[in-house]
Order: structure tokens, then sequence, then C-alpha cells
């Protein structure tokens, strides 16, 4: 009898378990949350854009599609250099943690693995996304400012200095872009 309860207790897990992975919670303090909360200002990433501004004072522009990803739980950001052939590509994965306001970034570009480790780790407060990654050559940090004014946002890219200040790296305007096209978002 009691190697029967076991038996259907175990059972009774393993079809929790199956059942939460196929259909996954909406609360916000648990795996889905982030994703519960719609919409957010990681929605306002989602579409295409035209990213235009200054790295080291030199001038850049990238084409930007923004989707979300893997069962909607992160927002990927496909940046190319508009330049043929492309001298930077990236794709940055953020999605939210645990807490509706915490962001975890992976950022992966064309410089290769070795920059892509650690991940980053910030903050949502109001329209401003904010993350830092702790590289061993020291900390890095992204501001991205969302203007619901014109539906665009600011991207500032910015280097510590060695004594806890910043040093600016590279500056954008993003807007919507005009051209047509790009990858649907995954649902």
């Amino acid at each position: 009898m009691r190697r029967f309860a076991f038996l259907l207790t175990l059972g009774g897990l393993f079809g929790a378990a199956n059942m939460w992975a196929q259909s996954p919670p909406t609360s916000h303090t648990g795996p889905g949350a982030a994703h519960a909360r719609t919409p957010d200002l990681l929605d306002r990433l989602v579409g295409r854009w035209q990213v235009v501004g200054q790295v080291h004072g030199r001038p850049a522009t990238y084409a930007a599609d923004g989707h979300r990803v893997l069962s909607g739980r992160f927002v990927e950001l496909d940046m190319t250099d508009i330049s043929s052939p492309p001298a930077y590509e990236a794709r940055v994965f953020i999605g939210e943690d645990t807490t509706a306001t915490k962001v975890l970034v992976h950022w992966l570009d064309n410089f290769g693995a070795a920059y892509s480790v650690p991940a980053a780790s910030g903050r949502i407060v109001g329209d401003t996304i904010r993350f830092e990654f702790a590289y061993s050559s020291g900390p890095f940090r992204d501001t991205f400012v969302y203007h619901r004014a014109n539906g665009g946002w600011t991207f500032r890219l910015e280097a510590g200095d060695g004594s806890g200040g910043w040093r600016p790296f590279a500056d954008y305007e993003v807007r919507r872009s005009k051209k047509a096209g790009g990858r649907a978002p995954a649902h």
C-alpha cells in the first residue's frame, strides 16, 4: 500500500511538472511572470528601428529589429551595421528576472564569445532600462530611455573610468524604421 501511495505521489509530481512546462504560469512571482505584464517597457523595443549615433566620436548607423523570442520571455534586438559588409553585428537578449523591474541581458556580437561573458543585470525604472556588465577589464553600462512623445529611444553606452565614474562610449538616437520587412514577432 505504501509503495502504491509513493508511486501515485511521484506520478502526480511528474504530471504537475509536465503541465507547468506546457502552460507557464502568469503570476508575477514565478517563471513566465516577465511576459505576463503587457504592455511593458520591453515590448516597446519590438519593431524595426534605425539606430544613428556615434561610437568613440565616429558616426555609426545600424538597422535593428526587435522581437519577442523563447516563448516571449526575452526581447531580442538584432542590430547590424548598414555598411556592406557589416562591420558590426549584435544579438541582444533582454528579459525580466523574477521581479518585474529587474532585467538580465545577454549581449552577443561579432567581437566573439569572450566578450559575451558575463551577462548584465539591471533595472527598469519608469521609462528607463539600465544594466551593467561586470567585465574583468572594468564595468560597462547601457542606459536605454524610451521617449513617449515620439515612440523612439536614446541608447547611451558608458565605460567605467576606474574611479567610480563613467565615460561615454557610444550614444544613439533610435527611431522607428520606415523600411518594411523584418522578422515576425515570436509568440
